[in-house]
């Protein structure tokens, strides 16, 4: 608790007398997205940044809980890829006047759905194709073009995006991964921010380990 108030997973605008960071989930009205408690976005909107959307692709984008998205991202959805597997690409159907119905699902490249993990930060301006998967706690870097899905506790960078590296070895991304600190309640995760963010990682380690053999 912070002057007097806990944290609202439900109110828009988590910094008082600041509208250009906002969090996400309570004003989404697509159905088809879907976001977890506290990812906020650096803007004071959110959908508009999710292009190529359209219903008769039935694609979801699904975004964890503590994600931290910058300003300028964006996620591309499969309205936006063309038909491919003929001679030409261009999408006579979506434009007024040309007589062609729209092709079968079958023929156009979709890639199913968008999928941020948990704890994910989203540098700015970084475009995130239809179809990929972040796993929790990864970092995509400002102006990145990810095509590709990233590993849980992975920072990519580049266009195309690349591994610059992993943020953690993999007995502590492992701890991480089971510990799952997101889906703990306000007042527990409250309790654990001297442990979310202490920058000595051996002592972190330690704990993780010594909270799993006390439940052993």
């Amino acid at each position: 608790m912070k002057n007097g108030k806990m944290p609202d997973p439900d109110s828009v605008h988590p910094i008082p007398g600041y509208d250009k960071e906002i969090y996400v989930k309570p004003v989404i009205t697509n159905p088809s997205i879907t976001v977890g408690d506290f990812t906020y976005i650096a803007d004071s909107e959110f959908e508009s940044h999710v292009t190529h959307h359209y219903s008769r692709n039935g694609d979801k984008l699904i975004i964890g809980k503590f994600c931290q998205i910058a300003a300028g991202v964006e996620f591309v959805m499969n309205g936006a890829n063309h038909q491919m597997n003929a001679v030409s690409t261009f999408p006579f159907y979506t434009l007024e006047g040309w007589n062609m119905d729209a092709p079968d699902l079958f023929d156009l490249p979709l890639k199913g759905d968008t999928v941020i993990g948990n704890d994910v930060w989203i540098g700015q301006n970084a475009v995130i194709l239809p179809g990929v998967h972040i796993g929790d706690g990864a970092i995509i870097g400002a102006n990145s073009v990810v095509g590709t899905d990233v590993a849980p506790y992975t920072i990519v960078i580049g266009n195309p995006a690349k591994i610059l590296r992993r943020r953690f070895d993999e007995e502590l991304s492992d701890l991480l991964l089971r510990f799952k600190w997101w889906d703990r309640s306000i007042e527990e995760i409250e309790k654990l921010i001297p442990l979310l963010t202490c920058s000595d990682l051996e002592k972190v380690r330690e704990k993780l380990k010594k909270e799993f053999n006390d439940l052993d």
